[in-house]
């Protein structure tokens, strides 16, 4: 008779295809179409908690497919060039602020918005 898996293998699946997105960044995303897939072939016969996970995981591919597909149509056009260096600068900003609030014990002075 086959045990039940113990919490440790439940969660060894979505962990592998955490790791498998994250390769995705370094591998031309060969990694994360792994990933998805095997996402799909999981999600049925989880645990309730980890149909969230993989559900999670499977709009990250989706989600980062439109996301990819955007930048690379604007690339085409070369607007993409000129956000990439604007996108850097706001995150740069953004952490600085939150960070100096952090240090002075404050919450962000505008958390709602989506610049700084």
């Amino acid at each position: 008779m086959a045990q039940p898996p113990t919490p440790r293998d439940e969660i060894r699946a979505p962990q592998i295809i955490y790791a498998l997105y994250l390769a995705g960044i370094v591998t031309a995303n060969i990694t994360l179409l792994i990933g998805v897939i095997i996402a799909y072939v999981y999600r049925k016969e989880a645990a309730p908690w980890l149909q969230q996970h993989y559900r999670y995981l499977i709009r990250t591919f989706w989600i980062g497919t439109l996301y990819a597909c955007i930048a690379f149509l604007l690339s085409i056009v070369i607007v993409a060039t000129l956000l990439w260096p604007l996108l850097a600068v706001w995150l740069g900003v953004r952490c600085v602020l939150g960070w100096v609030d952090v240090r002075k014990g404050l919450t962000p002075a505008r958390p709602n918005s989506w610049l700084w």
